[in-house]
């Protein structure tokens, strides 16, 4: 289909940032085009990122029930066997059904879509070459840039999509690797290794820094390791990998480990150490688009960039490197092309772990909290005090509660439990409202729920609670 002869906005890159800033647009009356060099959009997070990572990990987690864990539900099982091939077709066959309802959303809500590869040569262009090397022309007052981030890695040592994999590989292994060396213990490496651990790989992950989980609360960090490790994976933290050597069908990571140096067996190596904005030559170089020193592309608070009429959402900018982010982004860009206050909270991007129990938090934790020289009261409630969590079979994970020790108001909430990227959500919407402790203790939950550990961790701030013993 041809692009319209006038348009507003032009999105390059359909993600979650990119596809949603259009359908805000379009539906702010904003004739909006969408470049996208996949058949269908949705970015990295729907094709090979988010979604199919947690159609693995739920998989995986009930091949792990069957064969670990449903004798002590009293259920006997025999002749459990893992059909590798039908899980992945499972998991195409979502991606298949998200992908085609988000093109319908774009269809249906007026937008162009452009398929192909879109790069601005000056301000208010866009050039979008088709695979097939066809070129395109695009003009609009506003372009907005969304493409996204791609896998990083470690200097000399360069994924070759066999042995050395990124995440989008580690997807579609044919077979269950035996042995599978995940460097970085971030979300990717922790979901990822969980995932294959499940279905019979020896997984080991090594992290340079001396936890796992960056970026979430230590005592957090400490259990979720804890129990990871119950589940087979190992660890080998303070590692810093130097090199990865090819033997044979698989390799070899070295790495120093305090002063000696210990070598991994692999038939896989997973480099799982983050991401990196992904830009291209999207912006031709004499335009100038100013970059930070870590390849971001700078923003005001109305994700304007340097160069006139151009903004910049998502991974490509400041800020997490999540989804729902991007999404946010997406939704207040929209609004600001469109004259509107557009707005988002970053104090309030939840983060998640999806393992098994999974890891959830928002705001600060109390390390941080304490290093800015804040006063701070905490309330505490371990999962195994949960009716739900034990007539469940759980008994791993804990709610955490930071609140201002003077005005009570919640500047953290740290969840590890089964279905905590679900029950954050609770404490999201508390501190939007900028809640306090109080406020999260005395609202009414259901009983007996998961969630009952929030309101117990949260009285415990106060020093009032019912079942904890602070």
């Amino acid at each position: 289909m041809g692009a319209p002869q006038a348009l507003d906005l032009i999105v390059l890159g359909g993600g979650p940032g990119g596809y949603v800033a259009a359908i805000r647009a379009a539906k702010l009356g904003l004739k909006t085009a969408l470049v996208e060099s996949r058949k269908e959009p949705g970015g990295t997070c729907l094709h090979i990122g988010c979604i199919p990572s947690k159609a693995l990990l739920a998989s995986s987690e009930h091949f792990h029930f069957a064969t670990h864990d449903a004798a002590r539900h009293g259920i006997r099982l025999s002749g459990v066997d893992l059909d590798l091939a039908a899980m992945h077709e499972r998991k195409r066959g979502v991606l298949t059904q998200l992908a085609g309802g988000v093109s319908t959303l774009v269809q249906r809500n007026g937008i162009t879509l452009v398929h192909g590869t879109g790069r601005v040569p000056q301000a208010g262009t866009v050039e979008v070459r088709s695979a097939s090397g066809t070129t395109e022309t695009l003009s609009a007052p506003h372009i907005l840039l969304a493409t996204g981030s791609v896998p990083a890695s470690l200097p000399g040592i360069e994924p070759d999509g066999a042995t050395v994999v990124t995440s989008t590989e580690a997807l579609d292994f044919e077979t269950v690797p035996e042995q599978l060396v995940v460097i970085g213990a971030g979300a990717i490496g922790l979901e990822l290794g969980s995932v294959w651990a499940r279905l019979g790989s020896k997984v080991t992950v090594l992290e340079f820094l001396p936890r796992i989980a960056p970026g979430f609360d230590a005592e957090i960090a400490t259990q979720l390791q804890r129990e990871l490790a119950r589940q087979g994976l190992a660890f080998h933290l303070g590692a810093r990998v130097q090199r990865v050597e090819r033997s044979g069908s698989g390799a070899i990571v070295v790495a120093s480990i305090g002063d000696k140096e210990v070598r991994f067996d692999a038939t896989k190596v997973l480099m799982a150490v983050g991401r990196r904005p992904f830009l291209g030559d999207a912006v031709d170089s004499a335009l100038g688009l100013a970059l930070d020193e870590r390849g971001r592309v700078k923003v005001d608070d109305h994700f304007r960039t340097s160069v006139p009429g151009l903004y910049a959402i998502g991974d490509l900018i400041p800020g997490p490197m999540l989804a729902h982010k991007a999404e946010e982004e997406g939704v207040a860009v929209a609004e600001c092309i469109a004259g509107r206050a557009g707005h988002v909270n970053y104090d309030v991007i939840p983060g998640v772990i999806y393992t098994f129990p999974e890891a959830a938090c928002v705001g600060l934790d109390e390390e941080e909290a304490r290093r800015r020289g804040i006063p701070v009261s905490v309330g505490k409630f371990p999962l195994r005090a949960n009716g739900r969590a034990l007539a469940s079979g759980y008994s791993a994970g804990l709610a955490k509660v930071i609140a201002h020790a003077e005005t009570d108001r919640l500047l953290g909430v740290h969840l590890l439990a089964p279905g905590a990227s679900e029950l954050i959500a609770e404490a999201v919407a508390v501190m939007e409202f900028s809640g306090s402790a109080e406020d999260l203790g005395r609202t009414v939950h259901a009983h007996p729920t998961l969630s009952e550990m929030l309101k117990e961790a949260a009285l415990a701030a106060g020093g009032s609670a019912i079942h904890a013993l602070k």
